[in-house]
C-alpha cells in the first residue's frame, strides 16, 4: 500500500465532505440514540458521532460506548437535552463535556474544541465550530473520524485506510501529538495491540522513544488504565516486547521480566485452556509479566494506584505463599483452594502451567491433562463449608469475643487435617475438648 509521511497527512487529506457510509450499525437505531438525535434535530442543530463507535463499526467490532460532538457550547447542549426530557450531568464541563442519561444509558457529548496550550499532562482548550480543528487535536487518524445520524462518514486524515491496513498513525506529526499529552505514548501501544499489524509506524515509534522518559511525569492512575488494557489485548507479550525495544517499558514497569510467561498465560486464557469461565485478566497477566518479590509487587501496586483488592491479588500471584501444581493431590488442593479462594487458585494454575510449559518448551499429554484437570477442579469447586459456626460455640456457653474466632480456626484446621470428613457433631466435640484444655 502507498504509505505517506505524517507530514504530508497533516497538510492534505482534509475533506469537509463525507467520504462514505457506515455499514449497518445497530447502535444508530438504539432508541436511546434516536432520542438524542431527535433532540438536536428538533432545533436544526449540528451533531455527529465521534471516536470509538465510528472506528469500531468500520472495524466490524462490537460497540458499547457511543460518544457525540457538536459545535454548540455546553450550556446550550444542556438546555436542548433538558427541553427534550433528557437528564444531563455536567461531568466535564470545564472541557466542554456533558453526560446525557437516556433510560439509564450514559452518552458523553462534547463541544468541538481546539487546544490553546498543552504541557504534556494538561490542556487548555477553547470552543470552536470547526469540525476540522477539533479533529486535528485527536490522537490517531482512525479516532478522528466522525459520522452524522444518516451514517455519512467524515474522515479528514485517511483513518479508514489506516484502519483497514492495521496502521496506527498519529494525526499530523507524531512528536507534536505526544508533546500535547505524554499518555499518547501508551495509547499508541494500546491501540497497536488491538488494531495494529506489523510493522508498526516508524515515525510513531521514533517519537515514543524520544519522549519515553516523560511518562514518569504522569499520574499512576492514567498509566495504570493504559497498562491494564494492554495486558488483555490479543497478543500482549508482543506489545510489551515492542515497548521494551523502544525504551518505554523500563520507564513505567522496570520490574517486568521475560515476556515468555505472559505470552503463555495469555494463550492459555484465550485458547489453550478452552474453558468459557476463564478469560484474559489484567492482574493475572501483570503478575505473569513481573519478575519481583512480594515487596516489589507491592511497589508496583502502589505506583499504579491499584485498588486494595487488586494489590492483594497481585502480591498473592507474583509471590505466592504456596505453589499450586497437579502434584499436590486432592486433599492438598482442597486445602489450598479454601485458603486462596477459587479466583486466586485458578490464576495460580494458569501461571504455574504457563511457566512450566515455557521452561519445558512442550509438555507431555498426560501432564497437560493434569493441569487442565486442576483448572476444571477449580471451576467445579463449590466451597465446602466448615460444619461449625460461631453461634454453635455460643450455644455451648462461650462468651462472644476473640476467643470464639480462635476456637473456630483451630476446629477448621483440625477438620482440614482430617480430610474434611468430620461432621458437625464431631467438630462440636472437638471444640468442647479444646475448651476443656
Amino acid at each position: 500500500m502507498p504509505v505517506e509521511s505524517d507530514e504530508v497527512l497533516e497538510v492534505r487529506g482534509i475533506s469537509p465532505t463525507p467520504l462514505g457510509k457506515v455499514p449497518v450499525a445497530d447502535w444508530l437505531a438504539w432508541p436511546e440514540v434516536r432520542r438524542l438525535v431527535d433532540a438536536f434535530a428538533a432545533g436544526g442543530h449540528d451533531m455527529r458521532f465521534v471516536g470509538g463507535c465510528v472506528r469500531d463499526v468500520l472495524a466490524k467490532r462490537p460497540v458499547s460506548d457511543v460518544d457525540l460532538a457538536t459545535p454548540l457550547p455546553p450550556d446550550k447542549v444542556m438546555a436542548i437535552l433538558q427541553a427534550a426530557g433528557i437528564k444531563t450531568v455536567p461531568t466535564g464541563i470545564d472541557h466542554g463535556t456533558v453526560t446525557a442519561v437516556v433510560d439509564g444509558k450514559a452518552f458523553q457529548i462534547t463541544t468541538l474544541r481546539r487546544d490553546v496550550s498543552t504541557d504534556g499532562r494538561h490542556a487548555e482548550v477553547a470552543y470552536t465550530d470547526d469540525w476540522i480543528e477539533d479533529a486535528k487535536r485527536r490522537d490517531f487518524t482512525f479516532n478522528a473520524m466522525s459520522c452524522n445520524p444518516s451514517g455519512d462518514i467524515y474522515d479528514p486524515f485517511e483513518g479508514m485506510r489506516d484502519l483497514a491496513h492495521g496502521m496506527v498513525r498519529f494525526v499530523g506529526r507524531a512528536d507534536d501529538r505526544i508533546r500535547e499529552d505524554y499518555l499518547r505514548i501508551l495509547r499508541f501501544f494500546r491501540f497497536y495491540g488491538y488494531y495494529g499489524r506489523p510493522p508498526a509506524n516508524k515515525n510513531a515509534l521514533a517519537a515514543c522513544r524520544a519522549r519515553a522518559a516523560k511518562l514518569t511525569e504522569l499520574s499512576g492512575e492514567r498509566v495504570r488504565d493504559e497498562i491494564l488494557k494492554i495486558l488483555v489485548c490479543p497478543l500482549p507479550a508482543d506489545v510489551f516486547v515492542l515497548m521494551r525495544g523502544y525504551g518505554v517499558l523500563e520507564q513505567i514497569l522496570p520490574e517486568a521480566g521475560d515476556v515468555k510467561d505472559l505470552r503463555l498465560v495469555s494463550w492459555l486464557a484465550r485458547r489453550g485452556l478452552g474453558m468459557d469461565h476463564v478469560k484474559p485478566e489484567p492482574i493475572r497477566h501483570l503478575a505473569a509479566l513481573l519478575d519481583t518479590d512480594a515487596d516489589g509487587a507491592a511497589g508496583v501496586a502502589g505506583r499504579l494506584r491499584l485498588s486494595n483488592r487488586q494489590a492483594d491479588r497481585l502480591i498473592a500471584l507474583a509471590a505466592p505463599a504456596s505453589a499450586v501444581t497437579p502434584d499436590g493431590g486432592g486433599l492438598e488442593n482442597e486445602r489450598l483452594i479454601r485458603r486462596l479462594g477459587r479466583e486466586t487458585f485458578t490464576d495460580l494454575v494458569l501461571i504455574g502451567w504457563g511457566r512450566e510449559l515455557g521452561a519445558a518448551g512442550r509438555l507431555k499429554a498426560d501432564r497437560s491433562r493434569a493441569w487442565w484437570a486442576l483448572a476444571d477442579f477449580a471451576d467445579g469447586w463449590a466451597g465446602q463449608p466448615v460444619p461449625l459456626q460461631g453461634r454453635d460455640l455460643l450455644d455451648i456457653g462461650m462468651t462472644p469475643g476473640p476467643r470464639v474466632g480462635e476456637v473456630l480456626g483451630a476446629v477448621e484446621a483440625w477438620w482440614e487435617e482430617g480430610g474434611f470428613s468430620a461432621d458437625r457433631d464431631a467438630c462440636l466435640a472437638h471444640a468442647r475438648a479444646l475448651l476443656e484444655t
